[in-house]
């Protein structure tokens, strides 16, 4: 084979290929079209919003979202002004309808309690308030102590854990969670409760002493807890004595003579007397007397 039919095969070879390559670039692309990524317009805060937020027209504005929006996601603003904020939303994020409250709740600490609850305010202190570090988002265990009417003179004081692993929503007028961990001193604190549950707050917080527990988040285990008396504070690692009952008052029976009767008295004697005066003839009849 000569040089010049060796290069002429080589140049239809290239042909060829280049031809070859082309075709299935043009055939690919009729066959698997690129689609454009499908965006939708979704609702988004124009600011960060904080909790307990009463959302304005101005605090809303509209995003674009590529793919498919999450669940839930609002895209009108009429679907949003007016509902309070239930957990901080931030700039440019979608807006959940899980996240808002329900129309018409309003802003603030009420928007944030959640159907079937209650909010139960806890006059705290220093001591009560664990040093100021109870902030809303956080949960404690309430204690309570006092003395039991039933038990005042047999063990003294006691105290119970009354309630367990409850959230905190605000702490005085603040209702925003603080991630600094920072304590701030409060003279309330609300405590979001059942209803049966802030019958018993309510009852404690005039009868006995509230305390307030802080926990870790983590920890939801409500373990059943007894109650603990002062004698065990003092019992030196042995169990405090159970108090005595109390013994029975034993009635003893003296015998009692019996007096003896009294004689009977004796019955006196009559004495008749016959009186005879002249044609006349009378009785008299006396008793004898005696003297004791």
């Amino acid at each position: 084979m000569n040089r010049k039919l060796s290069t002429i095969l080589l140049l239809a070879f290239l042909v060829a290929a280049i031809a070859s390559y082309v075709v299935y670039r043009v055939a690919g692309k009729q066959m698997h079209p690129v689609l454009a990524p499908v965006t939708t317009q979704i609702l988004v805060p124009a600011r960060n919003l904080p909790i307990g937020t009463l959302i304005r027209d101005a605090d809303l504005t509209t995003g674009k979202w590529v793919g498919q929006p999450p669940k839930g996601a609002l895209v009108t603003k009429e679907a949003a002004i007016g509902r309070g904020v239930l957990s901080d939303l931030y700039e440019g994020e979608p807006i959940l309808d899980s996240r808002l409250a329900a129309a018409g709740s309003g802003g603030g600490l009420a928007a944030t309690i959640r159907p079937g609850m209650r909010a139960c305010a806890v006059r705290v202190d220093e001591v009560v308030g664990v040093a100021g570090f109870v902030r809303p988002g956080m949960h404690v265990d309430v204690l309570v102590s006092g003395v039991a009417p039933a038990a005042a003179a047999a063990s003294g004081p006691r105290v119970r854990t009354l309630l367990q692993n409850i959230e905190v929503l605000s702490a005085g007028t603040d209702i925003q969670k603080d991630s600094d961990g920072k304590p701030v001193q409060v003279s309330v604190v609300n405590l979001l409760v059942t209803p049966e549950q802030a019958q018993l707050l309510s009852l404690a917080s005039n009868q006995t002493r509230i305390q307030l527990v802080l926990r870790n988040p983590l920890d939801t285990d409500t373990p059943a807890i007894t109650s603990v008396a002062i004698g065990s504070v003092f019992a030196d690692g042995e169990p405090a004595p159970r108090p005595r009952a109390a013994e029975p008052v034993r009635k003893s029976v003296v015998p009692v003579e019996k007096a003896a009767a009294p004689e009977p008295a004796p019955t006196p004697r009559v004495y008749l007397i016959q009186v005879l005066n002249g044609g006349k003839h009378t009785e008299e009849k006396f008793s004898e007397s005696r003297q004791q």
